[in-house]
């Protein structure tokens, strides 16, 4: 099971918390505003050293205290691992069984989990930095040395858009050219690989969950006819004028296409979150296969915007994976799973276990 439990310290309205996860299937129930979301954020905190809803350090800690704390216990078939994270003013601190951690991708390793929450939707309809971040958690854990790959790139582009802006001479600058085009190579090579193994999922998944065949087409960031070299070459006027580099991985994208049209034009809201939560759970399957261990999977009230029908296609989907699961809902609704859900209920940001 990946996560046996959690407790936190002033974590938004959660003054103390403690939660005891069922290995399957956990649902937290609650009013609206009852800390129920912020007990799943805490969770996924604990995986990714930040917040889903895009909140500030600031805005996670509990009025009038000064830092917030989670602590939590993973197991795997092999062993169990302690996790803990502080944050406050100075900084986000990480603990891996007692032991200082370099922050966020030893919480990945340590924790993997995906989250579907409201806002899902955007994975779709949003702008292209998400679709980059979906592409990237995959290659994170699919593809060896993939993190320091893209260390190395965000680098690069930070010395090369540096010297861009201060007008740096082509002599100069050719020598930072050099270390970027390596690294975005490198970066979009492993891009296209992920591509080639969410494309047979996604299909799969999408045609179940929408009935409909769903489509990728990877933007790889320049014209798919040049070599980087050539399209480096060919932006350098404009990378000057603009002081920063326009060719690049760092503006890729994934094109998604649901019945030969464009899903992020043609489809209503409750079908982009529906091919939204395909990309998701295709994501989770690929990583399960490659981990060979299960993934957390975080559900905030996924009824949301779903008909009947395509919220018990999604539940199928979701269960199929074998993950472990926590979900939220506004009562407890037992339907949305097989087998009887360890049961929660929050109020007033105090949790007590239900049933």
């Amino acid at each position: 099971m990946p996560l046996r439990n959690l407790k936190t310290t002033d974590f938004r309205c959660l003054e103390g918390v403690e939660l005891e996860a069922d290995p399957h299937y956990n649902l937290i129930y609650g009013a609206n505003a009852s800390g129920k979301t912020s007990l799943l954020e805490a969770i996924a905190y604990l995986g990714r050293g930040k917040s889903f809803r895009g909140a500030t350090t600031q805005d996670l800690i509990r009025h009038g205290r000064p830092e917030f704390v989670l602590l939590g216990k993973v197991d795997s078939e092999t062993r169990s691992t302690t996790v803990g994270v502080r944050n406050s003013r100075d900084g986000l601190q990480v603990r891996i069984d007692g032991e200082n951690a370099p922050g966020a991708a030893a919480l990945a390793e340590a924790l993997p989990l995906q989250v579907v929450d409201p806002e899902v939707h955007n994975l779709v309809a949003g702008g292209p930095e998400g679709r980059r971040r979906y592409l990237d958690w995959i290659a994170f854990h699919v593809e060896h040395g993939y993190l320091e790959t893209w260390r190395r790139f965000r680098r690069a582009l930070k010395q090369r858009n540096a010297a861009l802006r201060e007008g740096t001479s082509p002599a100069v600058l050719a020598g930072w050219d050099q270390e970027f085009m390596a690294a975005a190579t490198a970066i979009h090579e492993a891009r296209e690989r992920v591509v080639a193994l969410v494309e047979p999922v996604l299909e799969e998944v999408g045609s179940g969950l929408l009935g409909s065949a769903v489509t990728l087409e990877y933007r790889q960031g320049w014209n798919k006819d040049l070599s980087m070299e050539e399209a480096i070459a060919g932006s350098s006027e404009r990378d000057r004028e603009q002081g920063s580099t326009q060719a690049g991985p760092q503006r890729g994208d994934l094109k998604l296409v649901l019945e030969e049209r464009q899903a992020k034009k043609m489809v209503s809201r409750g079908q982009q979150k529906l091919l939204a939560c395909g990309l998701v759970l295709t994501a989770t399957e690929l990583v399960q296969t490659q981990l060979e261990r299960p993934l957390l999977l975080l559900l905030d009230d996924p009824a949301a915007e779903l008909d009947g029908d395509s919220l018990e296609r999604l539940m199928a989907r979701v269960i199929g994976l074998g993950c472990q699961v926590v979900a939220t809902a506004l009562e407890p609704d037992m339907r949305l799973f097989p087998d009887p859900p360890a049961l929660f209920h929050v109020e007033q940001g105090a949790l007590k276990k239900a049933g």
